[in-house]
């Protein structure tokens, strides 16, 4: 990847003369929170992005379309979060929505947690949020609003297609599809996947996540408040690390966790976060990825083997590659059966369009080595992952 797209050098050409703001982040945050509005009381939540605005700045490898970015994440949490809290104020019954029994995918990215939440978006019982959805949260409105949500989805998809190609062979967005939690939490290791924020990486390790979850929740009380009840199932590999926090505010979930040999899974997500990172940073040190990322996923999967040992065993659906990734016709019936849901006929027939891959897309190849990783490292990190995934792949 040693050449940029030509949208991506146009692009930065024309944000350069507003990427001095860098130097001065404080002064963006304070305009960014104005226009949010956020609610009384939430003053912790926005010096939260405040310090990461800062730290973000900090990287002497971002680009203008990088600080754009950055800017843009930020705006869309404050946005969002006073939006939350605005609506349940307005409408106190929001709060009182049930959230019960949802499904969470978890897992290690690239292990098929994108297709088992699509197949489990397919049952007319089952709500997954919409990507337009988890960018702007809000309770059903007009036609309008609803077109103006989807475009600005759809502008942010294009962004990303035009900025870099091949990010969409290796992980596909749907403006108006099933997307993962991700997009709702405030606080995970994605902005890592834009730049070198060292200082965020440390206060996460540190982070009691239980807040996040929470607001979580509200979030899908207001997508839920007005419209027909249903199963939600929520899916994030981010989750897999916190578990703790997921169950302490969703108390009744059922756990689906999907596995894949380590090796394939750093491999292919070390090159997700390449062709994504080629947008926001230049320089990229390939070798610094690896180590970064080979350390976050062997934390969170450590974190989420110490927490699944408190769940019960009925609440836990342990899925191997072999479920889905190989034979989708077979795996998907298991999978609903595990959770408790009907396989249906019109579930089947649907089931090609989700399995398929993306007309046009190219085969994604990734390596190790690539990343300055070997096998052994690989192994090493992830050993307790292992005996586990070994077990499941027996069952």
């Amino acid at each position: 990847m040693s050449s940029s797209p030509l949208a991506l050098t146009v692009a930065n050409l024309l944000l350069r003369p507003g990427f001095a703001s860098r130097r001065t982040p404080d002064r963006v945050l304070d305009r960014l929170s104005a226009a949010a509005r956020p609610a009384d009381g939430d003053e912790e939540f926005t010096e939260e992005f405040r310090r990461l605005l800062r730290d973000w700045a900090r990287d002497e490898s971002l680009t203008p379309v990088g600080w754009w970015s950055a800017q843009g994440h930020v705006r869309r949490h404050l946005a969002n979060r006073a939006r939350v809290r605005r609506l349940i104020a307005e409408h106190p019954g929001i709060a009182r929505e049930p959230v019960e029994r949802p499904v969470f995918v978890v897992g290690l990215p690239r292990t098929a947690t994108t297709l088992t939440h699509g197949v489990l978006s397919l049952s007319e019982e089952h709500r997954c949020p919409l990507l337009w959805e988890l960018l702007t949260p809000d309770v059903q409105g007009s036609p309008g609003q609803r077109r103006r949500a989807v475009t600005a989805a759809r502008l942010m998809v294009g962004a990303i297609d035009l900025f870099a190609p091949r990010y969409r062979d290796i992980h596909p967005l749907v403006a108006e599809g099933p997307e993962e939690c991700t997009f709702a939490l405030p606080h995970t290791v994605m902005p890592l996947s834009q730049a070198r924020i060292p200082a965020y990486r440390g206060a996460l390790e540190e982070r009691d996540f239980v807040p996040d979850y929470a607001y979580l929740k509200q979030v899908y009380q207001v997508l839920q408040y007005g419209r027909p009840r249903r199963r939600w199932v929520l899916k994030s590999p981010l989750h897999t690390g916190n578990l703790d926090a997921l169950l302490a505010v969703f108390p009744d979930a059922t756990l689906v966790w999907t596995h894949r040999d380590p090796a394939a899974v750093v491999a292919s997500f070390c090159s997700l976060i390449e062709h994504g990172m080629a947008i926001t940073l230049r320089p990229l040190d390939l070798h610094e990825l690896g180590a970064t990322w080979l350390a976050l996923l062997s934390r969170s999967v450590d974190r989420g083997l110490a927490a699944r040992a408190a769940v019960p065993r009925e609440a836990l659906v342990d899925v191997p590659y072999s479920w889905l990734g190989s034979d989708p016709a077979t795996g998907a019936p298991k999978l609903y059966d595990a959770v408790g849901a009907r396989w249906t006929d019109a579930d089947a027939a649907r089931l090609p369009r989700i399995a398929a891959r993306p007309k046009g897309s190219r085969p994604h190849s990734y390596d190790l080595a690539r990343y300055g990783l070997t096998r052994a490292d690989v192994d090493a990190a992830f050993a307790d992952y292992d005996v586990l995934r070994a077990e499941v792949d027996r069952a």
